[in-house]
């Protein structure tokens, strides 16, 4: 499956923004999708992921209840709504798919994961 996410950009502390990313080549319903983000030099670290069905959601302690993963299977898309943005929270943010059926983990690690898309920019400035 390839990935392609957008809707990064540039946005004051406190704003929002939606970042999506579409796959293709795939059947998008057999995928467990993530999120991650890098910051300048800093490690790639995990923000959110989203069972196949959209109805289990897990997320980093640092965006919980600021973000927002969801995933529309018809589109073929995964969201991640981003609000009351900081400045901690600049970094290109990944797109992940994940194969494995696996109920024994949260998904948080990047080596769970097979697919990546190419990354998006988010700038928040204070």
């Amino acid at each position: 499956v390839q990935l392609q996410a957008s809707g990064g950009g540039l946005v004051q502390a406190g704003g929002s923004l939606r970042l999506s990313c579409a796959a293709s080549g795939g059947t998008f319903g057999s995928y467990r999708m993530g999120w991650f983000r890098q910051a300048p030099g800093k490690e790639r670290e995990f923000v959110a992921t989203i069972s196949r069905s959209g109805v289990t959601t897990y997320y980093a302690d640092s965006v919980k209840g600021r973000f927002t993963i969801s995933r529309d299977n018809a589109k073929i898309t995964v969201y991640l709504q981003m609000n009351s943005l900081k400045p901690e929270d600049t970094a290109v943010y990944y797109c992940a798919a994940a194969v494995s059926y696996s109920s024994s983990t949260r998904f948080s690690l990047m080596r769970e994961y097979d697919h990546w898309g190419q990354g998006t920019q988010v700038t928040v400035s204070s």
